[in-house]
């Protein structure tokens, strides 16, 4: 039923809607369920022609319309208002009649007030389609994801401008398959655009149509800086420092990699000799991770020997790297990982050193087998307690290797009589590169005692690190200007082939990466924002068409 409304009581309903004070409120209806609607009339004051833009009072007639506001307290608002039709008094104008609109409420064609539309374009930004629609409608303001996607499709896109320091890169669509390119304002930190590819052209002409720019941050590619130099030849690019940290680290781990397969870590005071092992050989060989506990090659070793010696064979015979993928059936990364390498043993190396789930609980097994507990069963009990959720047969296999080897049954034995206290792992190559890349003040004591073990044992590696902590310090100074030319002389003299193969890049885009480690632009913002963008993508699971992923990441 109709409450028809008092001075006061509009006056409160102004008050928590504030785009109804231009109407004659008359009055507000309980319905229940259903919401409150709250029922006006809009006043006749003179409009402007849709057409023609002419102000005109002459009032045609007036007519209902039944607009969605939004909620209060949870429950869905709407108002019905009688609205004003005019005539245009201009003749030569083709609108005869036109609808008044009440600024702040509504608009032309729209069934929600300006209020409402506007919320729910933020919440399906913020949320995308699914999401957006459940908080919608738990809010009082129902539309379906459908309606969501269909008003950030609607909505325009920000003005790009002049950008004077621009950061560019690509972001994968679809992994593997096809990227996009995000143009960043690095002043701002604002996207500017994002195009359907990555090719130079593409990128050139977006920079024609947008002169002015003065600095580009952008990555080691060649595309993007073939397109600089073509369109905005003026424009000084710099290479960004994440990405010449990262291929660093790559070259860093290539080292590692090589160094720790040429020689074994030489016995410590925190890696003693295995006693047991040492007592008995009886023991299964394992050095090097090439062969299991049976001592048999592992199936991993033996597959990558042949894929090494396959890829090669072909590289041998000019075959281009997609022509061998297509040939073996193999991934094109998988192919530049056996193409890129320097030797089998460096595969190997990388392959056979991964950490296994066991080795938290390795140094509790032997502790334990010295004590007398050789039953699998039990030991399995034992690190469940502890937080293992493997299964027992992990734990007979790394058991069997401490077993003799007369057939006896495991269970009838009394005392083992091969005693092996597990030591404790060696550290994994990315673990050494870690750290490696990190500042030497920021490594835990313990981490900076191997690491110094490892360097005192490989001058290699400790050529390698000193390289690494100048060039550290070169970026972090920025001191390019002054000391990149004598850093690459040095490198170049030193038998490092892992750095070779980076400072031969640092060489073909030296310009570039000089005014990287010298100006302070870099692209950092960008990369942090690409990864808002993945998060977009799969926020909107199958409806992140290029067209909605770039309405979606300009307006976020």
């Amino acid at each position: 039923m109709l409450h028809e409304l008092t001075a006061g009581e509009a006056g409160l309903l102004v008050m928590l809607f504030p785009h109804l004070a231009g109407l004659d409120l008359l009055g507000v209806e309980d319905l229940g369920g259903g919401g409150v609607r709250i029922t006006a009339a809009a006043r006749a004051d003179p409009a402007p022609c849709r057409g023609c833009e002419a102000v005109s009072a002459r009032v045609h007639d007036r007519y209902v319309r039944h607009l969605r506001d939004l909620p209060c307290g949870g429950r869905p608002v709407g108002v019905v208002l009688e609205a004003c039709r005019f005539r245009c008094g201009n003749d030569g104008c083709e609108v005869a009649t036109f609808a008044g609109q009440v600024p702040g409420l509504t608009a032309w064609y729209q069934r929600r007030t300006a209020g409402q539309r506007s919320w729910l374009e933020k919440t399906a930004l913020a949320l995308a389609g699914r999401a957006g629609s459940r908080l919608a409608a738990g809010s009082g303001a129902a539309a379906s994801r459908h309606t969501l996607i269909r008003l950030v499709r609607a909505l325009p896109d920000p003005e790009a401008g002049q950008v004077a320091v621009l950061g560019v890169d690509d972001v994968a669509k679809r992994k593997g398959h096809s990227y996009a390119t995000v143009l960043m304002d690095m002043d701002s930190h604002r996207l500017t655009g994002m195009l359907p590819d990555r090719e130079a052209e593409t990128f050139a002409d977006w920079l024609r149509a947008h002169p002015g720019t003065e600095v580009i941050c952008r990555d080691r590619g060649g595309a993007y800086a073939r397109a600089a130099r073509e369109a905005a030849p003026a424009a000084v690019q710099a290479a960004d420092r994440f990405h010449l940290w990262e291929d660093l680290a790559e070259a860093v781990e290539k080292t590692v990699l090589a160094c720790l397969a040429a020689a074994a870590l030489p016995p410590g005071a925190d890696r003693p000799e295995d006693p047991g092992t040492a007592a008995s050989p009886a023991a299964p060989p394992e050095p090097d991770g090439f062969r299991d506990s049976r001592g048999h090659e592992r199936k991993l070793v033996a597959r990558h020997r042949e894929r090494y010696a396959a890829v090669r064979a072909l590289r041998a015979q000019d075959c281009s790297i997609r022509e061998i993928a297509r040939r073996l059936g193999l991934a094109r990364n998988t192919v530049l990982k056996f193409a890129n390498a320097a030797s089998i043993d460096e595969l190997l190396a990388k392959a056979t050193r991964r950490p296994g789930i066991l080795d938290p609980f390795k140094p509790y097994l032997g502790q334990r087998w010295n004590e007398g507990v050789t039953s699998a069963a039990a030991l399995h009990d034992e690190i469940r307690a502890r937080g293992w959720t493997g299964g027992i047969l992990t734990v007979e296999r790394y058991l069997r290797q401490f077993r003799t080897a007369d057939g006896r049954n495991r269970q009838a034995r009394a005392r083992p009589q091969l005693t092996a206290p597990a030591a404790p792992a060696p550290p994994k190559p990315r673990q050494v590169t870690r750290w490696i890349m990190t500042r030497p003040d920021h490594l835990a004591s313990d981490d900076a005692a191997q690491l110094a073990r490892l360097l005192d044992a490989s001058p290699q590696l400790a050529a390698a690190t000193g390289h690494v902590r100048s060039f550290a310090g070169m970026m972090t100074r920025r001191q390019g200007l002054l000391a990149l030319e004598d850093w690459l002389t040095t490198v170049e003299a030193d038998d490092q082939p892992q750095l070779h193969s980076f400072a031969r890049g640092i060489r073909r885009d030296q310009e570039a990466v000089t005014a990287g480690l010298a100006l302070p632009y870099s692209s950092g913002a960008l990369e942090g924002r690409n990864c808002k963008t993945k998060h977009l993508k799969r926020l909107m699971y199958r409806r992140a068409n290029f067209d909605l992923l770039r309405k979606m990441a300009l307006l976020n």
